[in-house]
């Protein structure tokens, strides 16, 4: 079984099932501000940063500045989880068991306040040693830099970090980062095989998830 320098979680897919509740709230936000929706945006936003999704939101058409864009779209999103986040059945145990393996970190790219909150609903937010949201990286997934830094915070090498992933923006960011990868496939919103194929492994829950598992994926890994 290999090392494991630590392991770094995905949020959205991974511990909370919030895809489509970002998803629900971007078509509507886009509707009622005057914006067209299009066939790829779903997906083109998968993985971006607040910036980046932001601006492509203004982009089609929706009034308003990126910044209140952003504001709006988030005090939504907060509404919508309400008093408890959708945390995936089975994800906080996952986590727990994990804790003893190796530091734990999230790279998202959920705004930070959005992460702490669903990390502060789950009972979790002690068991993460770094949080990293995409909008504290120069660029979103598939861009590495929301992996690497996440590395950096911890003090370790980011191809002995083990990611969980569940998107195709995600998985190819992980693996840009060096990272081995334990691919989780996302329900919703399915990734692409070509992105399945850079995963060292594969489980259909998070509830799945287990140090020997992380232990075989980091095993697997030729940096």
């Amino acid at each position: 079984m290999g090392d494991v320098a630590a392991v770094v979680f995905d949020l959205d897919g991974v511990l909370v099932d919030s895809e489509q509740v970002w998803d629900e709230v971007r078509r509507a936000y886009v509707g009622e501000r005057g914006g067209r929706w299009e066939a790829d945006s779903t997906r083109r936003m998968m993985g971006m940063s607040t910036a980046e999704w932001s601006g492509y939101l203004a982009s089609l058409g929706v009034a308003g500045t990126p910044d209140d864009i952003a504001a709006d779209i988030q005090r939504a999103i907060a509404e919508r989880y309400g008093a408890s986040a959708p945390l995936l059945p089975g994800a906080a145990d996952a986590v727990r068991a994990l804790v003893s393996l190796a530091p734990l970190a999230v790279a998202s790219s959920s705004p930070r306040t959005l992460i702490e909150l669903v990390l502060a609903h789950a009972g979790l937010t002690d068991l993460f040693a770094e949080v990293v949201s995409s909008e504290e990286v120069a660029r979103g997934k598939p861009a590495p830099d929301v992996y690497l830094e996440a590395a950096r915070r911890l003090g370790v090498p980011a191809t002995g970090c083990v990611a969980i992933e569940d998107s195709t923006n995600g998985l190819r960011s992980a693996a840009a980062a060096g990272m081995a990868v334990i691919a989780v496939p996302n329900h919703h919103f399915p990734p692409e095989e070509e992105a399945l194929r850079l995963a060292h492994a594969r489980i259909t829950s998070t509830a799945d998830l287990t140090p020997d598992l992380v232990r075989a994926a980091a095993s697997h890994h030729q940096p």
